[in-house]
């Protein structure tokens, strides 16, 4: 994968948050003499990094060669950021190198960035339009690529909330422009709705007539407006919303895999959770042998609450360890925890019977409201068990829920409750859920296209969504 990423104008603070989760898993990165210290500074030690710097009459690297290495470290399977300053596709050779990429059949993602064009007077305390001074904004290379000061007529013109005013708009292009000028709409630029249509400026009051776009929409003139750089709608889950409704805290993964396929995410946490301190004071964590998780939070509140009481794991003994999903499973394995057990389906209906099935005491940290499935089945087949409830799940107000979504994912019965106390809408979305526990309660809630992960890890989440 090859991510063409803008900078920005030099600190790092104005790298975007997209930037930013890109160039932390970058394999290699090819920078940029304008890219800030701080940005730099940002980039994994793992990476190989390469300096492909430009100044007047100085090339660390011909274009050519930058173009040659990013595709080679790509085709060997690293990921390859090309870091560049400001925006990549204002006045750098961001466009050429998407044209190579795409020569080469290779996948990529143009990353915007903060444009040096608007930002640097801003932050010089310039404003770049004004409504009592100025109603555009010309933004002009001194630099051409032939000539210093390059043709001003062939600058690329574009036009924000001119929706409205299309016709007036073509007809005073038309002045200076020929009719077969290309040019493109962007209707709801950078999100899941996004729409292009592309026509010639005689035709430009036409095409948005008659495709009946609509505000917010950006309107391109000129001949880049004839170029189409982008491979997004190849994408699985390009044009798709989905609402993730897990705790913030947990998101991150999912949430960056989603947008590597395309689909604009908007966190919506429905629950938070909360660690019961002192929930273990008293309680012997010896004898057992079976101790089993249900989730990630169990496995971080059961080493808060130990470290906070001067306790440490070596109280389980020899008891063996059972977890819900691959999530827990490597939280476990992050603390020096082996699990010896995690049912193929992930709930706790089923780790309850895969426990029960081979015997003895078993130990059950979980949360204070959990589902009462794990403790049926321990009834059922007369397993001697104690639960240990460690963390809280509290119910979040959804104060700010959009108006339509494709896909809501769902990780536990909970954040299925939480959704349904503070949204009535969206029961037309598709449901993905881990776990039958969390898709009965999906049903219960309303929703009436449910489908359930293969497994309780985020490759299986993105692909359910698709």
């Amino acid at each position: 994968m090859i991510w063409i990423v803008g900078a920005g104008p030099g600190d790092y603070g104005l790298l975007t948050l997209r930037g930013h989760e890109v160039l932390r898993r970058a394999d290699v990165v090819i920078y940029d003499r304008l890219v800030g210290a701080g940005i730099i500074a940002l980039i994994p030690e793992s990476a190989e990094r390469i300096d492909a710097g430009k100044s007047p009459g100085n090339h660390t690297m011909t274009q050519r060669e930058i173009e040659s290495v990013m595709i080679s470290r790509a085709i060997e399977g690293k990921n390859v950021v090309r870091l560049k300053g400001g925006d990549p596709f204002i006045f750098g050779h961001g466009g050429e190198e998407v044209e190579a990429i795409i020569s080469a059949g290779l996948a990529f993602e143009v990353v915007p960035g903060v444009t040096s064009a608007t930002s640097v007077p801003a932050l010089a305390g310039i404003p770049a339009t004004h409504r009592d001074y100025c109603s555009g904004v010309n933004i002009i290379t001194a630099h051409g690529k032939r000539n210093l000061i390059p043709d001003f007529s062939a600058s690329t013109s574009i036009f924000l909330m001119g929706v409205s005013h299309a016709k007036e708009l073509q007809s005073r292009l038309l002045e200076t422009m020929q009719p077969d000028t290309p040019c493109a709409v962007i209707q709801d630029g950078a999100t899941s709705r996004q729409r292009v249509v592309r026509c010639k400026l005689s035709g430009l009051y036409e095409a948005v007539r008659e495709n009946n776009i609509t505000p917010p929409a950006v309107i391109v003139a000129g001949k880049t407006a004839g170029l189409n750089l982008s491979r997004r709608g190849n994408f699985p889950l390009a044009g798709k919303r989905i609402i993730i409704t897990r705790p913030e805290s947990r998101n991150a993964e999912l949430s960056l895999r989603l947008r590597d396929l395309g689909a604009e995410v908007i966190p919506l946490p429905t629950i938070t959770t909360t660690t019961l301190h002192g929930s273990i004071d008293g309680v012997s964590l010896a004898g057992y042998d079976w101790v089993g998780f249900t989730s990630v939070t169990g496995v971080e509140a059961l080493f808060e609450l130990l470290c906070e009481s001067g306790r440490d794991i070596r109280e389980l003994g020899g008891a063996k360890i059972a977890a819900i999903g691959q999530a827990t499973k490597d939280a476990l394995n992050s603390h020096g925890l082996r699990v010896d057990y995690m049912p193929e389906i992930f709930d706790g209906h089923h780790m309850a019977e895969g426990i029960a099935s081979f015997g003895g005491r078993v130990l059950m940290f979980r949360a204070q409201s959990g589902t009462p499935e794990i403790e049926s089945v321990f009834r059922k087949y007369g397993t001697d068990t104690k639960q240990v409830c460690i963390y809280r799940i509290d119910y979040v107000k959804l104060l700010h829920v959009p108006n339509f979504t494709d896909i809501i994912i769902f990780t536990s019965s909970s954040t299925v409750r939480g959704f349904a106390m503070s949204v009535s809408g969206l029961r037309d979305a598709l449901a993905v859920c881990i776990g039958s526990q969390t898709a009965e309660e999906a049903v219960k809630a309303g929703f009436s296209r449910v489908r359930i992960a293969g497994r309780a890890d985020v490759e299986s989440l993105a692909e359910a969504c698709t």
